[in-house]
């Protein structure tokens, strides 16, 4: 383990062992902390105990599943979630649509692969909101991950913290939904743009649940979103 001061912390939820090691190292190797667990009952338990940065979790796990623990998890923390799965068919739950998952790794994988998507979902949170602007309508907290609406705190996924505050930081500028999809992806996988239809929709329901007078995101259509207030 790497117990340096400062080190990100990485929680590895993978049931083979040789896997586990492996990515184990490799995180350790590039400067972060990581513990493991196999058991899928295991894992709110700690988390609730061990505060960490980011989780890998994997779909098929004894006890409780990849998917059943991303939706437990969802209800009180916000804490980035890479699934890794041989399952292609789920990948399109997996991206968090309802979940809450914020990336995803396809089995079998290369272990520099999934080092490089962990370091860019902690560049994609450091470069969003530093400046933590602010005023009547959205506060952003960029360390937090946090943004609040009318002086209310969002409760937003990842994934929706850096799309809307990608909006937030250029008030009135049109986005495309492909730009959108490179302000949460900075590889270039294949994720339809109703990627971005859905997380708008799953934000403003709750933003409305909020302040139903204010609508801040605009749709254009057949082009994409701005945010305006």
């Amino acid at each position: 383990m790497n117990n340096g001061v400062g080190a990100k912390k990485i929680l590895i939820v993978e049931d083979e062992p040789k896997l586990a090691s492996l990515l184990n190292d490799y995180l350790v190797q590039s400067g972060f902390y990581a513990h493991r667990l196999s058991n899928g009952l295991e894992v709110i338990p700690w988390i609730k105990d061990n505060p960490i940065d980011l989780i890998l979790l994997d779909l098929m796990l004894p006890g409780k599943d990849g998917i059943d623990i991303c939706c437990d998890l969802r209800r009180f923390s916000n804490i980035p979630i890479i699934m890794t799965t041989a399952r292609v068919e789920e990948i399109d739950r997996l991206l968090g649509l309802e979940l809450g998952a914020d990336d995803y790794v396809c089995k079998p994988y290369s272990p520099r692969e999934v080092v490089a998507r962990v370091k860019a979902i902690f560049r994609r949170i450091d470069s969003v909101g530093k400046s933590g602007e602010s005023d009547k309508v959205f506060s952003v907290d960029a360390e937090r991950m946090e943004i609040k609406f009318t002086g209310v705190l969002l409760d937003l996924t990842a994934v929706e913290f850096r799309l809307l505050a990608s909006l937030i930081k250029q008030p009135g500028r049109l986005f495309s939904r492909d730009q959108l999809l490179d302000q949460i992806y900075e590889d270039n996988r294949i994720v339809t743009t109703r990627t971005v239809d859905s997380h708008i929709k799953n934000i403003r329901k709750k933003l409305s649940g909020i302040s139903s007078a204010l609508d801040p995101i605009v749709s254009v259509y057949g082009v994409g979103y701005k945010i305006e207030w």
